[in-house]
């Protein structure tokens, strides 16, 4: 009898942590219950049992919202892993079992990222898993990581530079910046592009506010050559066929660029640097055996015989952009 409480919270603990562990991924009591379908003294009583029983706070509680505290944080960091294995304990082990037939995978990415970068790999996914549900989430940079801290999502697919200490970034293919212009243009047949070529016409950039156009004024600022704006517009399919009217030359990279468009492309890598995409992961995730199945496959189209290393030594992150605009916001930025 003297065992029976301890027998209780046992058989418990998993509910327990499974609440915790939404609470601390939402950062709210809340939200935690939505996501769990229970009501939210439930998910409060949850954890105040583990508070009692490891004699700890893991909340600090600031109105509606809360965060961890440092043993919050470790008992996370320590349980998170685990919960997550239980619940898709089913899915791992048909995966092992060679049947990776069915459920859902998740994906942030920005525009450019959906339109240019995983039409290859989403086409091979689906022939080799049929049954599975894919979620496509165009999503801003900001709005990826966040759904991605939050385990909204399996995975993000995007551009970083600056990669914060609990995402992990796998470069995967890097794509060069180029100069186009109309077919019939003075520079079209130009091979050697300088900036001075560049700086008497008119460039169609995305607004001002975003990496692109900070980027292609440092690049210009630091050369000592002025330039104009024609026209603002965003996103590269727009910017594309405003160029194909002639109504001015832009500086894109060659990932928008399909051949099909009645454009000139002149490479400029040798003034802007090249600008890589890739997998993000929340470190210490579990991945579901769908998410590993679709890394495999982005290797797979990007990298020969899906050597994720090889994808590594060919990614470069070498742009400047701001952190958070990389992942989707900016769909122009390199």
């Amino acid at each position: 009898m003297d065992n029976a409480p301890n027998l209780y919270y046992k058989q418990n603990r998993l509910k327990q942590l499974r609440a915790f562990c939404h609470a601390a991924r939402h950062g709210s009591i809340s939200l935690a219950a939505e996501s769990l379908f229970l009501s939210q003294p439930s998910v409060s009583l949850q954890i105040q049992a583990l508070e009692r029983e490891f004699e700890t706070t893991l909340f600090e509680r600031r109105g509606p919202s809360i965060k961890l505290t440092p043993e919050g944080e470790l008992l996370y960091k320590l349980a998170e892993p685990m919960v997550e294995g239980i619940d898709k304990l089913h899915e791992t082990f048909a995966s092992h079992l060679g049947r990776v037939e069915q459920g859902v995978l998740n994906i942030a990415a920005g525009e450019s990222t959906i339109l240019y970068v995983l039409p290859e790999v989403m086409k091979r996914f689906a022939q080799q898993h049929p049954h599975i549900r894919v979620k496509l989430h165009n999503v801003t940079g900001r709005d990826g990581l966040a759904m991605l801290r939050k385990d909204d999502v399996d995975c993000a697919v995007g551009s970083m530079l600056e990669v914060p200490d609990d995402l992990e970034y796998r470069p995967v293919v890097t794509y060069k910046p180029a100069l186009i212009v109309p077919k019939d243009h003075p520079l079209a047949d130009k091979k050697d592009i300088r900036l001075e070529d560049i700086s008497p016409y008119g460039l169609i950039l995305p607004p001002r506010h975003l990496s692109t156009w900070r980027i292609v004024d440092l690049v210009f600022r630091q050369n000592g050559v002025s330039y104009q704006v024609a026209l603002e517009a965003g996103g590269w399919e727009v910017i594309k066929k405003y160029v194909e009217l002639g109504l001015g030359i832009s500086i894109v990279t060659d990932v928008c660029l399909t051949g099909e468009e009645q454009l000139a492309a002149i490479p400029l890598d040798h003034y802007f640097p090249r600008r890589s995409y890739g997998l993000v992961l929340r470190q210490g995730r579990y991945l579901s055996p769908q998410a590993k199945r679709f890394i495999d496959i982005m290797a797979s189209v990007y990298a020969p015989e899906g050597d994720m290393d090889m994808a590594h030594a060919r990614g470069s992150i070498a742009f400047d952009a701001l952190p958070g605009e990389e992942l989707g916001e900016d769909p122009n930025s390199f």
